[in-house]
Order: C-alpha cells, then sequence, then structure tokens
C-alpha cells in the first residue's frame, strides 16, 4: 500500500522463513538486532531470485516492558496484549533491509505508540474483527485499529510496515533515485 501510495508497483513475494526458529537461535540479542535478522533473512531468502532488483525484507515487533512481542494469532492472545498495553507506550520496532546488487542496507526503526485506554468492549470487539490478528503488536494505524492509537512519536510508515524515509536513503546508498522507481 505504501509503495503503491508512493508510486510505485512492486512485486511481492513472501519469504516464508521460520520466524520463530530464528527468533530462538538469537536468544540474549538486543530486540532492535532481532527484527533486523528477521528482516535480513527475509530479504536474503528472495534476493537470489531478483539480482537486479531492489529487494526490501521488513519485520516489525512490539517492545512492551522489555519483551518483544509479535503477532498474536488468535483472538484470546490478542484480547490478553490489548488489556497490557492499552494507556501505556510501548516501542514498535521495525527491522528494515534492502539488497542491491549485492550490497545491503540495514536499519531498526523505533517508533513510540501511545495506545488509548480503550475498554474492554472494544478491545474485545477489534480482536473478534480479525483485523489486528496477524500485526506486531496487535494493532494497526489505519482501519479499526486507528480509534485506539492516541499518537505516535516516530515516522508512521515504518508503523505501517515499511518506513519511506529507510528505503529513499537506501536506494541513494545504491546510487539510485526515488523517482526512478515511479510509474
Amino acid at each position: 500500500m505504501l509503495l503503491e501510495q508512493g508510486g510505485v508497483s512492486p512485486l511481492l513475494r513472501p519469504a516464508n522463513i521460520d520466524e520463530d526458529a530464528l527468533i530462538a537461535s538469537l536468544g540474549g540479542t538486543a530486540p532492535a538486532d532481532v527484527v533486523a535478522a528477521l528482516a535480513r533473512a527475509k530479504a536474503d531468502a528472495i534476493a537470489p531470485g531478483h539480482p537486479d532488483d531492489v529487494v526490501i525484507g521488513c519485520d516489525s515487533m512490539l517492545l512492551l516492558d522489555g519483551e518483544l512481542l509479535g503477532k498474536p494469532h488468535t483472538v484470546e492472545a490478542t484480547i490478553e496484549r490489548w488489556r497490557a498495553q492499552r494507556g501505556r507506550t510501548a516501542h514498535l520496532l521495525t527491522g528494515h533491509a534492502a539488497t542491491y546488487r549485492g550490497e545491503w542496507v540495514q536499519h531498526t526503526v523505533r517508533t513510540a505508540i501511545q495506545f488509548g485506554d480503550v475498554s474492554d468492549t472494544d478491545i474485545e470487539a477489534y480482536a473478534r474483527s480479525g483485523q489486528p490478528l496477524e500485526c506486531a503488536g496487535a494493532f494497526t494505524l489505519e482501519a479499526l485499529g486507528s480509534w485506539f492509537i492516541d499518537s505516535i512519536d516516530g515516522d508512521p510508515t515504518s508503523v505501517i510496515g515499511l518506513s519511506m524515509p529507510f528505503l529513499r536513503r537506501a536506494l541513494y546508498q545504491f546510487g539510485l533515485d526515488a523517482s526512478a522507481f515511479w510509474d
């Protein structure tokens, strides 16, 4: 969505990596490095098949009370997460890895999320909508989630999933211009 709104028609390829196994292998690694490793693994899985393309991998996790939280996957886990994070500030860490012709640029973007003090009824309705089940931190800024985020401090595009400022800087490091990718 972000790329399309930015004038780019991306080619999307799922990386199909075992995220849980990779996270387990990184025990004791700093949270920002965990999400960067996930992003790199995703890009690395796709890059060999696209040697002349810019390949980008991203992954996000919510850092709350020192614990990295990924996708809740179930309604029950979503409700539990929202009860723990409502009315609080947490940090969404979005790891980015971009590669082009063997060069790599990696960065983790940290954005503070102020969650609203949401009622139990709204938490349950949001969880049952299915929208937050496959989202890091069990929320989105767009769609129904927009009701429940009071503010963010940082890059809003990284919260949606891809930091456009990161991508612009990565393209420049590769000697490319963002406008060259516009349709």
